[in-house]
C-alpha cells in the first residue's frame, strides 16, 4: 500500500521528525529478529524475505503492529481514506456483476485498510439493490482487523454489519461474486534482480559492519531467472548490465490462490504502476522500490524496519498475464480517473455536494475528486484492471480502455 509517489516530495529520512523512543525500541526488536534470520540463513536473505519480515512479522511488522497507517495521522493516504467517492464508484461498477449472479453472490475484499471502503461500498450496494449474500474481508493483520470491526460495527446498520466476516485465507469452498483489491499487489514482498555480464542476479540483504542492512547480489534461482528472461522476450531486448528492478514471478500463483474458489464472477484490482514497457524503461534503472513514512517517500528501504511501508509499483502486463492464466478474461484496463468517471463519479459528487453542509465541506468534496482524478495526483498513476468469467463486466471500462498498451 502507499500513496501515489507523484503526490509526495522525496526526502531523506533525516529530514523527517525522528521516531520517538517507543517506536525506535519497536524497530530495534524487529531489526534483531531480521539480523537473527540473516545469520541463521548463512549470512544473507533474499530481499523479498526482508520485505516480508518488515511488513508482516507477527506483532512487529509494519502492517501487524498497532501504529496508525492510513490518513493524516499515518504514513500515507489511500483512495478510500480520502472520502466516499472512490468506494461508491467501485460499487457502481461491480453492482451489475452481483445482480447477474443473483442472491448468493459474494464480495471478497483483500486487505480492508481502515474499513472505509467496505463501509461506503456496502451502503452504496444497498442503495443499488445489489447487496451481496456475504462481504468477506481477507485481512492478515490482527490490528487492522480490529480497527475494521470497530468502524463497521459503529457505522453500518446491524443488518449490513451481519453480512461482514473476516477471513485468514481465501475461501476454501467454491463461490460466485466479486474479488476486489485496492493497493494490495504493491505490498506483496517482491524479489529484486540485476544483471551482471548478461547473467541474472537476485538482490539479497546482508549485515553491514555496524549491524545495519545492506544489499548484496547473488546468482538468481531458476524461477527468477526464467521470469526475467520472459520479460526480456516480451520487451524484445535484453536488460543492460547493472539494470536493477523488481519482478514478481510468484504473481500467477498468488492470483490463483486468492481467486482459486471463484467460479463465476469478476476480479477488480486498483493500484499504482505501469504496463510492462513503461515499467522497465531503460531510465528506470533502479526500479520502483520505495518506502513511505509520515507522508514522505523515503529512498532508504533498509532504514527503520517496521516503522515505514515498503512498496513497489505494479507491472500491469504481468497482472493481465496472471489473471488470464487463472482462467479469467481480461475485462478492461484504464487509469483510475477514467474508471471513476466511467462509473458515476460526476453523479456521486453531485449527490454528495447536495448533502454537504457549508462551503468547507463542498471544497473538501471537490478536492477529493481532484485528488482521485488529476493526472499529477492519483488519476493516472493509479490504474484499474478487471477480469471476468461467465459475467459481463466490460461496461465498467468503457471510458478510456488502455488494454492495447499492455
Amino acid at each position: 500500500m502507499g500513496a501515489c509517489a507523484a503526490c509526495l516530495p522525496e526526502l531523506r529520512l533525516s529530514t523527517l521528525p525522528p521516531p520517538d523512543a517507543d517506536a525506535l525500541a519497536h524497530s530495534e526488536r524487529l531489526g534483531a529478529l531480521i539480523r537473527h534470520e540473516i545469520v541463521a540463513g548463512g549470512g544473507a536473505i533474499p530481499f523479498h524475505r526482508f520485505m516480508e519480515l518488515c511488513l508482516y512479522s507477527p506483532g512487529l511488522g509494519y502492517y501487524s503492529a498497532g501504529a496508525a497507517k492510513f490518513g493524516e495521522a499515518g504514513d500515507f493516504v489511500t483512495a478510500p481514506e480520502l472520502g466516499p467517492l472512490f468506494a461508491a464508484c467501485v460499487a457502481d461498477a461491480v453492482a451489475p456483476v452481483l445482480q447477474q449472479l443473483g442472491p448468493q453472490a459474494q464480495v471478497l475484499e483483500l486487505g480492508g485498510g481502515s474499513g472505509a471502503f467496505a463501509e461506503t461500498a456496502l451502503k452504496r450496494l444497498l442503495a443499488l439493490d445489489a447487496v451481496p449474500d456475504r462481504y468477506a474481508i481477507l485481512e492478515p493483520s490482527a490490528d487492522l482487523r480490529a480497527r475494521q470491526q470497530q468502524r463497521l460495527r459503529e457505522r453500518l446498520n446491524p443488518l449490513l454489519f451481519d453480512l461482514v466476516e473476516w477471513l485468514d485465507a481465501p475461501p476454501p469452498q467454491r463461490w460466485n461474486g466479486v474479488l476486489f483489491a485496492n493497493e494490495v499487489i504493491d505490498a506483496l514482498p517482491t524479489p529484486r534482480f540485476t544483471l551482471r555480464e548478461g547473467e541474472v542476479f537476485e538482490e539479497h540483504v546482508v549485515l553491514a559492519p555496524d549491524g545495519g542492512f545492506v544489499r548484496e547480489d547473488r546468482p538468481a534461482d531458476p524461477l527468477l531467472a526464467a521470469a526475467v528472461r520472459h520479460v526480456e522476450r516480451s520487451l524484445d531486448e535484453r536488460f543492460a548490465d547493472g539494470y536493477r528492478s523488481e519482478l514478481l514471478p510468484q504473481l500467477p500463483y498468488w492470483v490463483q490462490a486468492v481467486a482459486g474458489g471463484l467460479d463465476a464472477g469478476a476480479m477488480l484490482f486498483v493500484d499504482y504502476g505501469y504496463p510492462r514497457r513503461e515499467y522497465y524503461q531503460p531510465q528506470r534503472s533502479e526500479g520502483t522500490l520505495r518506502a513511505f513514512r509520515r507522508h514522505h517517500v523515503v529512498a532508504d528501504v533498509f532504514a527503520a524496519p517496521g516503522l515505514q511501508d515498503i512498496t513497489a509499483s505494479v507491472d500491469f502486463t504481468a497482472l493481465a498475464e496472471a489473471g488470464t492464466q487463472a482462467g479469467f478474461d481480461l475485462a478492461g484496463y484504464c487509469t483510475q480517473a477514467s474508471f471513476l468517471i466511467g462509473n458515476g463519479l460526476e453523479q456521486r459528487l453531485q449527490e454528495a455536494e447536495s448533502r454537504a453542509r457549508g462551503e468547507a465541506a463542498l471544497q473538501r468534496l471537490r478536492q477529493q475528486a481532484r485528488t482521485l482524478t488529476m493526472p499529477d495526483q492519483m488519476g493516472e498513476r493509479f490504474q484499474a484492471m478487471g477480469f471476468a468469467r461467465d459475467v459481463e463486466f466490460g461496461a465498467a471500462f468503457l471510458a478510456g480502455d488502455l488494454s492495447w498498451r499492455l
